[in-house]
């Protein structure tokens, strides 16, 4: 069970990035992503990332209005992210063949819509049905982000906008948390959990009239048509191995849980195998093999992989520990989280001075800062439990945090470094959908190892033990952070 409401995205930079070829018809001039564009586009980032955390808090009372049970509300969860994760490199080409404003624009109006549904739902099911949709609104919309900054921006400019892309992705995040406890807790107009979907409304109301003024249009010059037979194969893989591994725990097992898994290595066997077929005849696949060959990208999604798995396990986990085992309202489960978004953003702001001076150094250092602060937070919930409070957490939240800043954003940087402009939109869906898929495999993953052990176990063992298999993986991208190119083009 798991997920996020928007936040803020962060200020705008103070100077105007500069005007860039932005790719479209006969690769005429544009002009370039402003300071608003650049707000507004970081607002509709956020969004969807909100979204994904935000119902960690609300599912408690999702579950006593709705009557919901285990199975659904992991399908609320679930639901939101399959259709996100699946989508997202769709979502990319989609914008690179129509224009990445006019995708912007549509998924930010159909993100709207499916916020409404979501908080209007009467039962479960409507629920369930609205997130799926709400999740398909959220990957038209967030690859056309990365794309837009990438070809429509350069040099310091595209390195500032990046490394405020990676502080509105990773204070989202937190942030969703955050705002949800308070949303469930302030109750307002006798909303509910509802005000968590709700609350989107407005927000996208006023991006889309802020990305209709502001947001360049951009596109590839040469676009490609869709790759059915890849959207498709890479859909199916994505499902058999996300499905049974977020649903799987709540259904108890069944026999379709494992069938699906066994099906998921074939179905990726198979998308790989037409993918390298078709870049070999001269196509353009939705996932272009050639494009894994740039040593930085490919390097770079290993590392987001890892990140992500470990941050989206840790948030789930951290939010049921503490108001589902623990008692805590949702205000203080939220809150818990506060110092952790605060030092991630003070350290993704200092990222692009930092990389300057030290190369993609940066992101081992930022390994050693997480490893310490979910170090301690282990200690401190191995010594403290059950009377951990919010206060005790605050050291560890606040030191893993500023690790997790130093990393993310320089690795979004990485990943993005040599990509083509003609191929940004292709290369946004790719990142955002290993980072959205390894969110979710974390959720299933760390979620359901700690909730076996916390049933078994009610000394309290649960949750340092769940965290110090986070500090391995961390470990793990700390070391492989060394094999990166040492410096990152702009």
């Amino acid at each position: 069970m798991t997920t996020t409401s928007p936040s803020p995205a962060p200020s705008a930079p103070p100077t105007t990035l500069p005007p860039v070829a932005a790719g479209g018809a006969g690769g005429a001039s544009r002009p370039g992503l402003g300071p608003l564009g650049l707000f507004t586009v970081l607002l509709g980032a956020s969004l969807p990332l909100v979204d994904f955390f935000i119902v960690n808090v609300a599912l408690p009372t999702i579950d006593h209005d709705l009557s919901a049970g285990p199975a659904l509300l992991e399908l609320v969860v679930a639901g939101y992210g399959l259709a996100y994760a699946v989508l997202l490199v769709l979502g990319g080409r989609l914008g690179d063949l129509f224009g990445r404003r006019r995708l912007f624009l549509a998924g930010m109006a159909a993100f709207g819509v499916t916020s409404l549904a979501c908080g209007l739902a009467p039962d479960a099911w409507t629920l369930v049905g609205a997130r799926v949709a709400q999740g398909a609104a959220a990957a038209m919309m967030l690859p056309q982000v990365l794309a837009t900054i990438h070809s429509s921006t350069k040099g310091p400019a595209r390195a500032r906008a990046l490394s405020l892309y990676g502080a509105t992705a990773g204070l989202s995040m937190v942030a969703g948390q955050v705002l949800g406890g308070v949303l469930v807790a302030a109750d307002i107009a006798g909303t509910g959990w509802r005000s968590v979907f709700l609350v989107n409304v407005p927000v996208a109301a006023a991006g889309l009239l802020l990305a209709a003024r502001t947001v360049p249009e951009t596109r590839a010059d040469r676009p490609a048509p869709v790759d059915l037979p890849g959207t498709l194969l890479l859909a199916l893989a994505l499902v058999t191995l996300l499905a049974p591994l977020t649903e799987g725990r709540a259904a108890g097992w069944p026999l379709w849980t494992w069938l699906a898994l066994a099906v998921s290595p074939f179905a990726a066997g198979a998308f790989w195998w037409v993918e390298r077929r078709a870049d070999r005849r001269g196509a353009v696949p939705l996932v272009p093999p050639s494009l894994l060959g740039l040593v930085s990208l490919r390097r770079g999604l290993g590392l987001v992989f890892l990140l992500s798995s470990g941050f989206g396990g840790f948030m789930f986990v951290i939010a049921v520990a503490l108001q589902q085992i623990l008692g805590l309202g949702p205000v203080a489960s939220g809150l818990a989280l506060a110092p952790m978004a605060l030092a991630f953003f003070g350290a993704s702001l200092a990222g692009p001075r930092l990389v300057r001076r030290w190369g993609t150094r940066v992101v081992a250092v930022g390994g050693l800062f997480q490893m310490l602060g979910i170090g301690l937070l282990a200690w401190t919930a191995w010594r403290s439990w059950p009377d951990l409070t919010v206060t005790g957490l605050v050291p560890g939240m606040a030191i893993a945090g500023l690790g997790q800043g130093l990393q993310l954003p320089v690795l979004f940087r990485v990943v993005l470094s040599e990509v083509p402009a003609e191929r940004a939109g292709v290369g946004s869906g790719v990142m955002v959908t290993t980072q959205q898929s390894a969110l979710t495999l974390g959720v299933a993953s760390l979620g359901s190892f700690f909730l076996s052990l916390s049933a078994s176990d009610p000394a309290g063992h649960a949750l340092p033990v769940t965290l110090l298999i986070q500090l391995v993986m961390v470990a793990a991208t700390a070391l492989l952070a060394l094999r990166l190119p040492r410096t990152v083009a702009n």
